[in-house]
């Protein structure tokens, strides 16, 4: 079996420089090749420095295209519940399924006040039905234990014709590798990820951008079998199930 070359430790500390790099100087997040989901560095100056060091590879609130007034729920989004809180305004509201104290702390002390975080597993979220516009997530369904139980949860708190904007890793074919990078484990190949988010209630199921995954230290036979994705899809209404609902 093969493994991923990289030492745990040295990544961690690389990765912390580069994020603070890519804040405070004009890069984007090298993760994803793809300029269209990366985070810039005109937005992160918006944010506290200690909540830049939370980016994940994607932005995802500029693919889910939040408007002021939203409802979001994030779900292993990182810095994006702040740059989502900005988005929604004081009318919206961003709800962060996280308990990192950290991003609590920064969120009391930044002064978001439509920002508020719930503890919970993304296979039982402890919300009501049909409440949310928008699920935003970020790498963090292919990490779901149960990802069927947990794309149907999604569905339940959304809105009919609510929204969701995935981000994940996904694979080409299947890796024989030992799982040595957090956000590609549990990674599904793409044409299942697909299918398990459509079976979950969702229609209009769409890529709407794709990019070979980077990482200075991941095993080179892999590189090209990683793909990071981003998912639109929109819960289905049922008067029209499949993806050609027009509602």
């Amino acid at each position: 079996m093969g493994v991923i070359g990289m030492d745990e430790k040295k990544t961690k500390t690389d990765l912390k420089e580069r994020r603070r790099g890519i804040a405070f100087n004009q890069g984007n997040c090298t993760c994803c090749d793809d300029e269209k989901m990366n985070y810039t560095s005109l937005e992160l100056k918006k944010l506290p420095e200690e909540a830049v060091l939370e980016l994940g590879c994607v932005d995802s609130t500029v693919l889910a295209e939040l408007r002021e007034g939203e409802v979001v729920l994030a779900i292993g989004a990182g810095l994006d519940v702040f740059l989502a809180s900005h988005l929604v305004g004081g009318t919206g509201r961003v709800i962060s399924l996280d308990s990192d104290q950290q991003l609590v702390k920064m969120a009391q002390e930044g002064g978001y006040h439509n920002l508020e975080f719930i503890r919970g597993a993304v296979e039982n979220i402890p919300l009501d039905d049909d409440g949310v516009d928008v699920v935003i997530s970020n790498c963090a369904i292919n990490q779901a234990t149960q990802k069927q139980k947990a794309l149907e949860e999604i569905s339940r708190i959304l809105k009919p014709r609510g929204r969701l904007m995935a981000l994940d890793l996904v694979t080409e074919g299947e890796l024989d590798i030992t799982a040595g990078l957090e956000c590609l484990d549990g990674a599904l190949q793409e044409q299942e990820y697909l299918n398990t988010i459509f079976l979950a209630g969702f229609e209009m199921v769409e890529i709407l951008t794709e990019a070979d995954y980077q990482e200075p230290h991941l095993d080179p036979r892999w590189t090209a079998k990683i793909k990071c994705v981003g998912v639109k899809a929109l819960k289905g209404c049922g008067a029209c199930p499949g993806t050609t609902c027009s509602l």
